[in-house]
């Protein structure tokens, strides 16, 4: 962008000569700053014979900005107290939904892991394993079943 006001000059066409300053300084000599001229005085006042008078109706109005100012913080607080409690309402909802999900992943792989466990092969291989097998006929025994006239004793 340095360059875009040197672009409309015609490169053929003379350039103005810039004028010469004349100084009756020397050229190494640096010019005056602003306001060189200018001196300030201070005077040392001293103010500690001075006693403050209290403004009696100073203080009331002091008290009536600090009460203006807590009813405005307190209205706005009022006003905010709906929304706070529907965003955070939101998030324990979304906690809740993720949870939710989570915990159904969890019985999916549960009930998996237990379809797995209680699978036939599986039971047939563990029971072979501790040597569990299938009685015969002959190694059946039933045992004594109560007699027909048997009653049970009520206290």
């Amino acid at each position: 962008m340095a360059t875009l006001p040197n672009a409309f000059y015609r490169h053929d066409a003379p350039r103005p000569a810039r004028p010469e300053v004349v100084s009756d300084q020397a050229p190494c000599a640096l010019r005056a700053l602003p306001h060189d001229d200018v001196f300030f005085y201070y005077k040392q006042i001293d103010n500690s014979r001075l006693i403050r008078e209290s403004d009696p109706k100073g203080g009331g109005a002091c008290w009536h900005v600090i009460g203006a100012a807590a009813l405005a913080v307190v209205s706005l607080a009022v006003a905010s107290v709906p929304k706070v409690t529907t965003t955070m309402d939101g998030y324990k909802l979304e906690a809740l939904r993720s949870e939710e999900q989570r915990l159904l992943d969890e019985r999916r792989a549960l009930d998996l892991q237990e379809a797995q466990l209680l699978s036939p092969e599986r039971l047939e291989k563990l029971a072979k394993g501790q040597n569990l097998v299938t009685p015969g006929n002959n190694q059946v025994y039933h045992l004594e079943t109560k007699p027909e006239g048997a009653v049970a004793m009520v206290k």
